[in-house]
């Protein structure tokens, strides 16, 4: 295991790569072209007359959250009728489903956004839910990389990829110029709102521009939301919401936290879970552990869903299970539930719990506040695909499939070894 050499990586708990070899430098996304991703789907019926139409929306280079609410206006209904299975990047060609509830197939012809199209494929009696999909396929193209032995690496690195390379939850899930949705997340948890508005509208980071981090700066230091309102850049508009709402309820830090997005308010909070199991996953790994060998007391998730515990009497067939791909470790991410702890991983999960002061009972609190359940969760330890990779002189394709809520650029960022600035 090679540590990793950037400060970013190492405070989102993502301080390993499973291998030795040095990386192949480059950058992702020199246009979104660069970087495509096909969203496979449960299986729906075509005939179904249920009341949620299910589309298919392709868009290049939009937030999903910002094409959403485009699409709404133009249909002349509540964004809040609109949802989908899974988050994709901005800075890429994605294709992905959503369901609109209470929408006639012919109303469609009427969304007309550039670099998006929506195509009817089905009705459904149910709404698409977060994580309700089968998969991501990625067609990914890493641009001027370092040319030594670039075949070989590209080579280790894939093997390395099918053995399996820590499952870490990618910058993205932080936010990419700003990374910190876990740190908002844990002052809701800690019930701070003060301090999660502040943190969201008020840190500042040093890709954004000079007039922007001002206006963020001026905020953490006076509060002043007024000042802010004017500062602020158009297109921060979940800022603008926030202050917005403080303007007219000067203190009302909760009410402002409540003017976001109900989703993107429960995101705040499950990235401090991610947060959690990047750091949890780093230190099983300072402690000499085997991303893929179990260790008693160990979780099992199985493919189809159930969990079992590694023991004494049962450790050769666990051996067995994940050397046939049947299941692989994971590592459960507390919630409000109780937890009973099973083994060593468990204790590092409940250390990092204390060491944030944090319990289930947190938990519970920012359920009730954002009127979202915070379970817990069991995830995989390790991310395994088989990679096609080319070479093509400065360039490397990558062509794969991952299940939900793994993360593309945790597999780029093992060929890459770059700064995670260059792979957004």
């Amino acid at each position: 295991m090679m540590p990793t050499p950037y400060p970013l990586e190492e405070e989102l708990g993502m301080r390993y790569y499973a291998s030795d070899t040095p990386g192949i430098g480059g950058r992702l996304r020199s246009s979104p072209e660069d970087f495509i991703v096909e969203e496979i789907p449960l299986p729906f019926s075509e005939v179904d007359d249920g009341p949620y139409l299910i589309c298919r929306l392709k868009k290049t280079n939009w937030e999903l959250q910002r094409a959403v609410r485009e699409i709404a206006k133009q249909l002349g209904i509540s964004h809040r009728r609109i949802a989908w299975a899974g988050t994709k990047d901005k800075n890429a060609v994605t294709t992905q489903f959503i369901s609109i509830y209470g929408l006639v197939p012919e109303a469609v012809g009427q969304v007309r956004l550039r670099d998006i199209s929506l195509e009817v494929v089905g009705r459904s009696h149910q709404p698409l839910t977060l994580g309700g999909l089968a998969g991501n396929r990625f067609d990914i193209a890493i641009r001027d990389c370092i040319r030594e032995d670039l075949a070989a690496r590209v080579q280790e690195v894939t093997v390395a990829a099918a053995a399996g390379i820590p499952n870490y939850y990618g910058l993205q899930r932080f936010g990419v110029v700003r990374p910190i949705t876990h740190t908002v997340g844990e002052e809701i948890l800690k019930g701070d709102y003060e301090a999660a508005v502040v943190a969201y509208i008020g840190r500042a980071f040093p890709l954004e521009t000079e007039a922007a981090q001002a206006a963020r700066t001026h905020f953490a230091e006076t509060r002043n939301a007024r000042a802010a309102l004017a500062a602020l850049p158009v297109q921060m508009t979940y800022e603008r919401a926030m202050a917005n709402h403080l303007v007219a309820n000067p203190g009302d830090y909760a009410g402002a936290l409540r003017a976001l997005p109900p989703k993107l308010l429960s995101l705040l909070v499950s990235a401090f879970q991610s947060y959690l199991f990047n750091r949890a996953l780093s230190r099983r790994i300072d402690a000499g552990m085997s991303l893929v060998r179990p260790e008693v007391g160990d979780r099992l998730l199985f493919q189809d869903g159930r969990e079992d515990i590694v023991t004494a009497r049962n450790m050769k067939a666990a051996e067995i299970h994940i050397r046939r791909g049947r299941c692989r470790i994971a590592l459960f991410i507390p919630g409000s539930g109780a937890v009973t702890s099973s083994g060593r991983m468990d204790e590092i999960m409940q250390e990092l719990m204390q060491e944030a002061g944090i319990d289930a009972g947190n938990f519970e609190r920012a359920s009730r506040f954002v009127d979202m359940r915070f379970d817990g969760v069991s995830r995989p330890i390790t991310l395994s695909t088989g990679i096609r990779a080319e070479v093509m002189d400065e360039s490397v394709r990558l062509s794969f499939t991952l299940p939900p809520g793994h993360y593309a650029t945790t597999v780029c960022r093992e060929y890459m070894k770059a700064d995670p600035y260059v792979m957004i």
